[in-house]
Parts: structure tokens; sequence; C-alpha cells
């Protein structure tokens, strides 16, 4: 097998865990082609673990670049969220087989870059804490208080019960109807008391710059919007869950990822910024 031939073999599984570390499928690719371009530059027969070392060398660039990106996100104009996955690109069903789901992404943004990093490889990708160690570039029992941290961060912060793919979907359908009939008391239904209403426009898009909360004011704003602009939401799947694609009167798309709880929404997702939407 040539050295192309196993890099492309390895690819989705890289892209993977570039995606899994930024957020953004785009940078992710960048990612990936770097760690080709360094494996042209190296005797890959040499190389007696292909897949460790093209591991580690697309986590320690993710790392770098995760890093110089924090900097970046804090002049970000509103809230930064995830570049979310249609279901018709191949990179999503990888991710989705691996259990990467938005969700925890933006889970995950909460977090420091090295945090994120120690998370990612030991417990999604089931990289030993001593390989970590090595692209984090903190002793392995370092790296084990980080995952550790990290750990219960996802862990708090994730939905108190799992909705199951039905459950998911049966509250997203639900919200969706709402939203379309402009129905006060059917939105407040579907959502939970404590829904936090995130939006991301990066400058680009109107949306609000910090997330609404609360189920009585997030019901009523959606009236209020369904006021000035009808909703017309369309089902869509993206990282794999039923979401929703609802276009503005300003010309600009919505393209909401929920969580789901004990049969209402929790959480609503909407990027609006169309340089993350291109994919979509």
């Amino acid at each position: 097998m040539t050295d192309a031939e196993r890099f492309a073999e390895a690819r989705p599984r890289l892209l993977r865990l570039a995606y899994s570390e930024l957020g953004d499928l785009g940078e992710a690719e960048d990612v990936v082609q770097e760690a080709w371009l360094r494996l042209e530059r190296v005797d890959a027969q040499a190389i007696e673990n292909l897949d460790g070392w093209l591991t580690t060398v697309v986590a320690r660039l993710a790392l770098d670049r995760l890093r110089s990106a924090r900097a970046r996100r804090e002049t970000y104009v509103g809230p930064w969220l995830p570049e979310p996955l249609g279901s018709d690109d191949p990179v999503d069903r990888v991710t989705l087989d691996e259990s990467v789901s938005y969700a925890l992404l933006t889970v995950l943004e909460q977090l420091s870059p090295a945090e994120r990093t120690a998370f990612v490889l030991h417990d999604v990708f089931d990289v030993p804490f001593g390989e970590v160690a090595e692209v984090v570039g903190r002793t392995p029992e370092a790296v084990r208080q980080l995952a550790s941290r990290a750990r219960r961060h996802v862990t708090r912060e994730g939905p108190r019960f799992a909705a199951s793919s039905d459950e998911h979907d049966r509250a997203v359908r639900a919200f969706a109807q709402a939203i379309a009939e402009g129905e006060l008391e059917g939105l407040v239904a579907v959502l939970d008391p404590d829904v936090v209403w995130t939006s991301d426009g990066g400058g680009i898009a109107n949306a609000a710059r910090k997330p609404l909360r609360g189920g009585e004011r997030v019901a009523r704003a959606w009236v209020a919007l369904g006021r000035k602009s009808p909703h017309e939401p369309t089902e869509i799947r993206l990282n794999g869950e039923l979401g929703l694609m609802l276009p503005h009167r300003d010309g600009h798309r919505s393209a909401m990822s929920f969580i789901v709880s004990d049969g209402r929404v929790v959480r609503i997702d909407a990027v609006r910024n169309p340089e993350k939407l291109r994919r979509v």
C-alpha cells in the first residue's frame, strides 16, 4: 500500500479528530492537509505506527489552531457556535458513527484548549494518556486531571435525561409546528422552563448578542419574530440529528440544532453566520 493510500484510509478519522477539536470543518480540512504535507517530508515506511503518528500530528496542529482561535473568538461578534454538518456531507456520517454530536461540540467550546484536546483524544478517540501528554505538553498525570475536569463539565452541562431519537424528533417537530402557527401556549409547552436559545450571526446576519433564557421569554420572542416574518421551517439533519432550517426576510438562513430532555427542548442553537452554512 502506498503512502497516499495509507493516508486516504486514515483521512476520515483524522478529519473527525480535527473537527472535534476545532468545531470548524474548513480549519479541520486545513489541518489534515498539513499533516499530509508533513508525511510527504518524512520516510513513512520507517514509521512503525502510522495511525498513531498521524493522530499525534493532527492533534498538535489542531491544538495550535484552537489556541489561536480562542484569541480570535474573543473579538467575534456575539456568541460563537460550531459549524454544523449537513446530512449529505460524508464527514458528517463519519462524525455520527463515532458519536460526536453537535450538542457535545457546543459544550466542548466552554473548555480550555488543553482540556478539550485531552477529552477528545482520550474519551472520544481512546488515545492513552501517555500519548495525549505528548500532544498537550503536560505529564500523563496532569493530562488525566485535564480529562477528568472536562468530563465533569460535559456531564454537568449535558441534558439531565438524554432523549431517544424518537423523543428528540417529536419535540423538534412540535416546536416547528408551534412557531409556524405562532402559538404561544404550544411553544411554552414544548420548551423547558430553563431553555437557552443561542444565535450565531458572526456580525453578518442579524442575531442576538447574548443567549436568551427561560421558556416564557423564548416563546414570546419566537411569536414576536413570527409577526414580522412568518416562520416556514423545513426539516434537516444536522450532525445526524433532526434540526430545522429557517429562512428569514433579511435573506439569511438559520440552521437550528436542538437538545431535548424529558420531552422538552432545553437548548436551541441557531447558526445564522452564512460562512458556517456554505456546506449545509
